[in-house]
């Protein structure tokens, strides 16, 4: 990688220890800091001396104790006293030692204001404030009181208000009342000068005294020892407001060479100096001339931390405008700092609307659904409105926000919660999803919040608050849980899941209701490896379709014994007849003619029994669909059964079947699957989503019912991150888990908590546990080997590795061919037994990748 051309200047000063009050050297470094370097005395706070906190403090008690905490801000504010007092009186006895005329009464009345607006200033503004404005207004105003009153009134005050302004308030804000400052105090002091002494004497005065408050503002003192300076030399000018001569062309330099090091460059400048217009001028410059691609990130990368958020503002306002009204969205650059500025001023409606016009570029998309979303979410101020709410689409990878999109994660899995609470006749369900709320949104403010990006941050915990409150106050409604006796285990490990259990698979559910609300029914393939939820998603489908269609559910293991195609089609008909409660055919005559027999029995259903029922389509669904080929091999079908069966699609538009195994039609070696190969429609069965699994396991007996457990956040990650949503192993935890709390509680008498935690997740898998589940493991394994060869020892060579491997790492660890390896490698694949991520293969179920490496490997 090539080095950098562009120094990384550090303004900050170079202090390595406190400041000491018997030290006088530190004394005369205070007195510089706060005329020449104020935001130095900042840094001392926050660096040594742990936050300007002092104002957040509520009480005397409070802040007594505050300083007693923070000795470093104690004795900061005892310096800055002492100087107060001493300086003035040094100065202006070494002037009346020179024959000046002092008038003692003033430097008291001058060191006096010092004193108490220094303290009010640190009461009310923290201590910084009060040091730098205690410190400049009592030596300025008791030395030009007592010495020079007149021609240097205007100075004190400017200087006065020069330096406090340019540590605690914004450069235009410091100019505009710099200015104004000035002009009135020289005008009124003029006017009210000249009534009482006369006409000259006011018109001098108002001239001297507002001149001197400018001037002392401006600093041009400080302007011209920079010209000495280097950009980041000693003598580098701090208090200044006046551009310095080739600062803005240095930076659009800096800036055109390397974005990331001249980005901390400029907010040296901004931290630790007044030059906000040359670093504002030059990033505009530089902006304007980047590809219209890369203008979001880099925009992205000037808001990451910057020292002064009025950059983002004026990069697409006027300088000096007062109002965002003057903000422009004319440029890309413009639109995008307008984005920016407006999520940390939490005015979502605006950054919405000003990221729309970036929205074709690069991370444009990203960055508008961000705010969109953002805005939707700050608008929800009821639990209603919560609950109403739609689950945002996450940002797929890569992301130019990732941990913006986490805290969204996690707030979309509150509006889930609240929706549940809202819904729920449960108490204990209620109470459950309340805690889950609660534990959701502590986790955003306690863990994410640090990682969070400053322009969002401010917004995300406001949305937090607000949902927390909201939480807060339905608490005493829900109520708590108590659990006197065992809880039956609710989770459902061997038999499909029927009924308000079944959740999730709403993609497919989806597929399948576009497909069979037309007048043609098409018939469809289910297909994953076992106890991936097939059987529950036929079992259930009728549930998620019109009203007019029938699904007959027909498990092909029953017909494992039958002894030809009459028994088939014989069964058929009967399960037929039982799910639509009519009579079923005549055994001896389907015997005499199967076919026949059958094929008029399902033409006088469709024509005039489903009609007779207000139903016009019929979906038989056969499970385990691979015991057909059992059923050929065995010769107890003919080999053209396939063919018989699309026939009868063929012959009504209205009849349609689903097919359910471990494979695709296609991957079916013998010939006689080919006449459904281009008619079916396959459909992978994959795994759960991450918040399926977490309603599965959070609400495993349904909205109606009580299930008084409930788990951790970080539990239910876990829980994910070991099944990949794999249904079976995902009820299996659950179901390990109750058996865990209730042998805890109720046969070893100890103490458990009702929340499960990461560290019971890990306590359940056990050897008992990979023993009862080992059904599930041995068969993706054997499947693994039944089908495309090679495919065995790819996930032996994977076990070990939880990170994975690439293509190169197996090619030369498997030993097979570069043919055999993508054939099996696409398989695995396609079966969701391993993944590719980065083009690195892994297994794609932890807990699956564990059996191997101890059984297999």
């Amino acid at each position: 990688m090539k080095e950098s051309t562009v120094p990384r200047i550090n303004l900050a000063p170079k202090l390595k220890r406190d400041l000491s009050l018997w030290n006088p050297f530190d004394y005369l470094l205070l007195l510089y800091w706060v005329f020449y370097f104020p935001q130095a005395v900042r840094w001392y706070v926050e660096t040594r001396g742990g936050g300007d906190k002092l104002t957040e403090q509520k009480t005397w008690r409070d802040t007594r104790q505050f300083l007693r905490d923070h000795p470093v801000q104690l004795r900061l504010g005892i310096q800055g006293l002492l100087l107060t007092v001493i300086t003035p009186l040094i100065i202006c006895s070494i002037a009346a030692n020179l024959g000046l005329s002092v008038n003692w009464v003033f430097v008291g009345s001058g060191v006096v204001s010092g004193v108490v607006l220094g303290v009010w200033f640190g009461v009310v503004s923290g201590v910084v404030s009060g040091v730098v404005f205690g410190v400049v207004s009592g030596v300025v105003s008791g030395v030009v009181s007592g010495v020079v009153f007149g021609v240097v009134f205007g100075m004190a005050f400017g200087m006065a208000f020069g330096v406090l302004l340019g540590v605690v308030s914004r450069v235009w804000l410091g100019v505009v009342l710099g200015v104004v400052y000035g002009v009135v105090l020289g005008v009124v002091s003029g006017v009210v000068l000249g009534v009482v002494y006369g006409v000259v004497y006011g018109v001098v005065f108002s001239v001297v005294s507002g001149v001197g408050f400018i001037f002392a503002f401006f600093r041009p003192d400080n302007w011209l020892i920079g010209l000495l300076a280097g950009p980041q030399g000693r003598l580098f000018p701090r208090i200044t407001l006046l551009p310095l001569p080739g600062l803005t062309s240095t930076l659009q330099q800096w800036l055109q060479q390397d974005w990331e090091t001249a980005i901390n460059n400029l907010n040296q400048y901004l931290q630790y100096s007044r030059q906000f217009i040359p670093v504002l001028v030059a990033v505009n410059r530089v902006l304007s001339q980047f590809p219209e691609a890369e203008i979001i990130y880099r925009v992205s990368r000037l808001a990451e931390n910057p020292s002064d958020w009025q950059l983002l503002k004026y990069a697409s306002a006027k300088l000096f405008s007062f109002r965002d009204s003057k903000i422009r969205l004319d440029t890309p650059a413009r639109a995008a700092a307008a984005g920016f500025w407006y999520l940390r001023q939490r005015d979502t409606e605006k950054a919405e609307k000003a990221f729309a016009v970036v929205r074709s570029l690069a991370y444009g998309e990203e960055m508008y659904s961000l705010a969109q979303t953002l805005h939707r979410f700050s608008q929800a101020a009821t639990l209603d409105g919560i609950a109403s709410l739609e689950v945002a689409p996450i940002a797929a990878e890569p992301s130019l926000r990732p941990q913006t999109w986490q805290a969204i994660s996690s707030l979309n899995r509150v509006i889930t919660e609240i929706a549940l609470v809202q819904g729920s006749y449960s108490q204990q369900t209620r109470s459950l999803a309340l805690n889950r709320i609660i534990g959701e949104l502590r986790d955003i403010t306690d863990q994410q919040a640090a990682n969070l990006y400053q322009a969002e941050t401010l917004l995300i915990l406001s949305i937090v608050a607000t949902w927390a409150d909201i939480s807060a106050s339905i608490a005493g409604t829900v109520g708590t849980v108590t659990i006197t006796q065992p809880i039956p285990n609710p989770y459902i490990i061997g038999d499909p899941v029927i009924g308000k259990r079944f959740v999730g698979r709403e993609d497919i559910l989806r597929e399948l209701q576009s497909m069979w609300s037309g007048d043609n029914l098409s018939s469809v393939v289910l297909y994953g490896h076992r106890r991936m939820g097939k059987t529950s998603i036929l079992r259930n489908l009728e549930a998620y379709l019109p009203p007019n269609v029938s699904v007959i559910y027909i498990n092909l293991q029953r017909l494992a014994t039958v002894t030809s195609l009459a028994e088939v089609l014989l069964t058929m008909a009967e399960e037929i007849a039982q799910t639509l409660a009519i009579d079923a055919p005549e055994e001896e005559k389907i015997s005499q003619h199967p076919e026949m027999y059958f094929n008029r029995y399902l033409d006088r259903l469709m024509r005039q029994i489903l009609p007779e029922k207000a139903k016009t389509g019929l979906i038989i669904a056969l499970d385990e669909f691979e015991i057909i080929e059992d059923l050929i091999e065995a010769n107890t079908l003919p080999r053209n059964f396939l063919g018989y069966l699309r026939s009868l699609v063929q012959s009504s538009p209205r009849l349609a079947f689903v097919f359910a195994g471990l494979h695709t039609l296609e991957e079916m070696t013998a010939d006689y699957f080919h006449p459904f190969f281009g008619s079916v429609y396959p459909i992978p069965v994959s795994f759960l989503s991450p918040e399926s699994t977490r309603v599965i396991l959070a609400n495993p007996v349904g909205e109606d019912e009580d299930f008084p457990l409930d788990y951790t956040p970080s539990a239910l990650d876990k829980i994910y991150q070991l099944t990949h949503g794999q249904p079976y192993l995902v009820q299996l935890i659950g179901f390990h888990l109750v058996r865990f709390y209730n042998k805890q509680v109720f046969e070893l008498q100890r103490p458990q908590d009702i929340r499960f935690q990461v560290e019971d997740v890990e306590k359940a898998i056990d050897d008992e546990f990979f023993q009862r589940g080992n059904y599930y493991f041995t068969g993706v394994w054997k499947q693994a080997k039944q089908d495309a060869a090679g495919q065995g020892e790819i996930l032996i060579v994977l076990s070990p590795h939880l990170q994975g491997l690439t293509r190169a790492d197996l090619l030369s660890s498997t030993g097979l061919t570069a043919t055999t390896l993508d054939r099996a490698l696409k398989t695995l694949e396609n079966h969701h037994v391993i993944e590719c991520q980065d083009c690195r293969y892994r297994i794609a179920v932890e807990l699956f990748r564990r059996w191997v490496s101890e059984t297999m490997a």
